[in-house]
C-alpha cells in the first residue's frame, strides 16, 4: 500500500504544476509587482482580516466599518487585475475545497457526517 505522504507529495507536485496554479501564480506576481495594486490589494485585506477578526471575538462591527470596508472593495473592483486575482483566488479555493472533499470523504463515512452522500 502507498504511503498517504508520499500520495499528498505527488498531490502537492500535480497542483503546482496545474493549470489553475500557474494562472494564479501568474495573477499574484502581476499584482504584487504592481506598487498601486499591491497596496490596494494589502489595505482591503487588513480590513477584511481584521473584520473577520472582531466577528470571530463576539465583537460589533460598526456602520462605519461596514461603509468603509465596502468603499474599499469598490475601489479594488476598478482595478482589473486585482479583480482577476480575486476571482482566480476563489476558483482555486473551490478546487481545493473538491479536493479536500475526496480526501476527507473516508472519515465522513466513518462517522456518518451528514452531506457525505455522493450527490
Amino acid at each position: 500500500m502507498a504511503n498517504p505522504f508520499d500520495k499528498a507529495q505527488e498531490l502537492k507536485e500535480e497542483l503546482k504544476a496545474s493549470e489553475q496554479f500557474t494562472t494564479l501564480k501568474n495573477l499574484h506576481d502581476e499584482v504584487n509587482n504592481d506598487e498601486v495594486a499591491k497596496k490596494m490589494l494589502d489595505n482591503f485585506r487588513e480590513l477584511q482580516m481584521s473584520l473577520q477578526q472582531k466577528q470571530m471575538n463576539g465583537e460589533e462591527i460598526s456602520e462605519d466599518e461596514v461603509q468603509q470596508a465596502q468603499k474599499q472593495f469598490e475601489v479594488v473592483q476598478q482595478h482589473e487585475q486585482i479583480m482577476k486575482l480575486m476571482e482566480e483566488e476563489q476558483r482555486m479555493s473551490q478546487f481545493v475545497g473538491e479536493l479536500n472533499k475526496i480526501v476527507t470523504e473516508p472519515l465522513e463515512e466513518l462517522y456518518g457526517v451528514e452531506g457525505s452522500e455522493n450527490e
